[in-house]
């Protein structure tokens, strides 16, 4: 057995179609066609690996001569809510590969400025005389996995799209092989970004290392199914529990369930449940504690649909959770984040305090919660490109 209680399967084809079959996934062509893609570069994976194995020397004498056994990774472009990072997932599961990382594009450029920061500091306290920083941290990435899966690949900040090139033409050169999901194709990326002309040949390369693939599929089969369901559910009880959970299988159609963690501003913000682009939370987590716009800002811009279990009745001494609660919500309304809330009474009911700031605020709040139960909300929610700050929802 699987770490999630799932039979193992040899193919991503294979568990896709387990999952259809058991009525987690409706069949669509553009994703079966994806998975039997993944299943070939699994295949080519494999037969790489054996070829590296049967030379002692092979790895070393790799990543200083010509390549001339590339294998080709794939960058998958759609719009959201199309099952790229289902299928990606599923593959980053199955492939035949030790050293193999899978992380948020976001996560992992924090991770090498971090390394680059680090190499110059060494540089400065004459610790290395390798003054530039990128083929030492190429190595160490390399080294920590030669298949590298990312989520949401996308280039806003220009640090990140200067030092993409030179990066990942030495991540090549070591034999490194890349799976990214991306809202937009690669001849998009950075667009009008400050100096895109210098990013450019990151562009170039990497169509020369990965095959493009749009998976156009239909609407995503998940948020079709969440939508005939209830969005806000009053109050708490077994059958509320009950609702939840089924809402949750629905929207996380059958992944493995993590913990995940988000930095801001040098802070670590946990997401006690995570699957794909799907978060849960407890009111406790996201309003008990000292977090704010930013900590939710963070959040949707990882996760597009977010479950929020046991919202108690506030008053007057709970204000400041209100206050959480009440910017926490518009956050997600302004960003059309797909939302699913169990609650103690419904919206009009849950701040029972007369005076105080937070009285008229929740006013906002009650209207909002309640306009984000309706099938037009629901409608945009899913078909919203993502935001500039925050990712847009859907799943």
């Amino acid at each position: 057995m699987s770490h999630d209680n799932l039979k193992v399967f040899p193919s991503v084809r294979e568990r896709y179609e387990s999952l259809v079959q058991a009525g987690d996934l409706d069949a669509d062509p553009s994703q079966q066609r994806l998975a039997s893609r993944f299943d070939r570069l699994i295949h080519d994976l494999a037969t790489k690996r054996l070829a590296t194995k049967s030379s002692a020397l092979g790895w070393l004498f790799s990543r200083r001569a010509p390549r001339h056994d590339i294998v080709k990774g794939l960058y998958i472009h759609g719009d959201v809510g199309r099952g790229k990072t289902m299928l990606m997932d599923m593959f980053h599961q199955l492939a035949p590969v030790k050293r193999k990382r899978r992380a948020h594009f976001i996560d992992f450029m924090a991770d090498v400025h971090d390394r680059i920061n680090a190499h110059r500091q060494a540089l400065k306290n004459g610790e290395t005389k390798q003054e530039d920083p990128v083929p030492p941290v190429a190595d160490a990435l390399a080294e920590q996995a030669w298949v590298l899966c990312f989520d949401e690949f996308t280039v806003t900040d220009i640090a990140d799209a200067m030092i993409l090139s030179r990066l990942f033409r030495a991540l090549f050169e070591r034999g490194v092989v890349l799976v990214a999901t991306s809202n937009v194709a690669p001849d998009n990326l950075y667009r009008d970004g400050l100096n895109r002309q210098l990013f450019l040949p990151f562009v170039d390369l990497l169509k020369v290392h990965v095959d493009v693939v749009n998976l156009d599929a239909r609407t995503d089969y998940r948020l079709e199914k969440l939508n005939r369901m209830p969005v806000f559910l009053s109050p708490l009880n077994d059958e509320t529990s009950r609702l939840m959970d089924e809402a949750w299988h629905a929207a996380t159609g059958g992944a493995t369930i993590t913990e995940d963690s988000v930095k801001v501003k040098g802070r670590t913000v946990i997401i006690p449940q995570a699957a794909r682009n799907v978060a849960r939370f407890t009111f406790a987590d996201l309003c008990s504690k000292p977090l704010g716009a930013a900590d939710y800002t963070a959040i949707i811009k990882r996760y597009q649909t977010i479950f929020i279990d046991s919202v108690p009745v506030l008053d007057q001494p709970r204000r400041n959770e209100a206050k959480r609660f009440i910017i926490l919500i518009d956050i997600l309304y302004d960003h059309h984040v797909h939302v699913v809330i169990s609650a103690a009474a419904t919206p009009d009911k849950l701040y029972i305090a007369k005076s105080g700031t937070e009285a008229f605020e929740f006013d906002r709040t009650a209207s909002r919660l309640f306009e984000m139960q309706s099938q037009d909300y629901l409608a945009l929610a899913g078909k919203l490109e993502p935001a500039t700050e925050a990712r847009s929802a859907g799943i």
